[in-house]
């Protein structure tokens, strides 16, 4: 019977890495910046540490190093994870070397899976269509200071609402509540999140008016290949 199951933070992927295909969420922002470079030409790279973003930036010609740990942007790093940043930048092609808190944390951990694929509101439908193909999907949220945040709620509970309308099963109470709660729900509903709060806080919010500007805008899936992840076109 193929099923989904919804989940969140870094640590959960072991429970799913070796029998699913993962899907990492992490809409405020890391798989949102992700699937921005590689969407605009860029090589993409994302990282679970500071130690290991250095190593791989020191490995390729002219990187962009660009993240946030604790949403501060480490020293040497050129940009905050921002897909407003990299999408004022249209012509340049530098390989972004991406770390975030957890959200790269979690493709990090789901390299050993079936298929890791990097999931956002640009790319609900493409991304549903593309875990379809697999018998067992855990869509992962990145979570931030111990909270599942709603923008990821909303969106893995998209894809899960769309997994089930394509035959899959909610594999347990958990996910058919987040599908009941968030997969009917507007884009807006997730506007109280404390994520939202720190765009806010931060003067940031051009992140945000990016993010609620381009919903399901994409027409492909974001996998990771070894360490990058690639663009895989045609799944709408």
């Amino acid at each position: 019977m193929a099923t989904v199951v919804i989940d969140c933070f870094p640590a959960s992927v072991a429970r799913y890495v070796s029998d699913h295909a993962i899907v990492a969420v992490d809409v405020i922002r890391a798989t949102t910046t992700a699937q921005t470079a590689v969407a605009l030409g860029r090589r993409c790279f994302p990282v679970p540490t500071l130690e290991n973003a250095l190593a791989t930036a020191a490995e390729l010609e002219d990187p962009l190093l660009m993240g946030e740990l604790g949403g501060s942007v480490p020293f040497g790093f050129e940009l905050q994870n921002s897909p407003a940043a990299l999408a004022a930048q249209p012509g340049n092609r530098r390989p972004v070397v991406l770390l975030s808190t957890s959200g790269t944390q979690v493709l990090h951990e789901s390299r050993g899976a079936e298929a890791a694929y990097a999931a956002s509101l640009r790319n609900v439908e493409a991304q549903s269509r593309a875990a379809a193909r697999h018998e067992r999907v855990a869509i992962v949220g990145a979570g931030a200071r111990g909270e599942f945040r709603e923008e990821d709620q909303l969106c893995a509970a998209w894809i899960a609402s769309r997994l089930v309308q394509l035959g899959h099963q909610p594999e347990n109470e958990q996910t058919e509540s987040l599908i009941a709660q968030w997969g009917n729900e507007p884009v807006e509903a997730f506007l109280n999140s404390n994520s939202v709060e720190y765009l806010r806080r931060t003067d940031q919010l051009r992140d945000l008016d990016f993010i609620l500007a381009h919903v399901d805008d994409l027409t492909s899936a974001f996998a990771l290949s070894g360490s990058e992840l690639i663009e895989l076109p045609g799944m709408s």
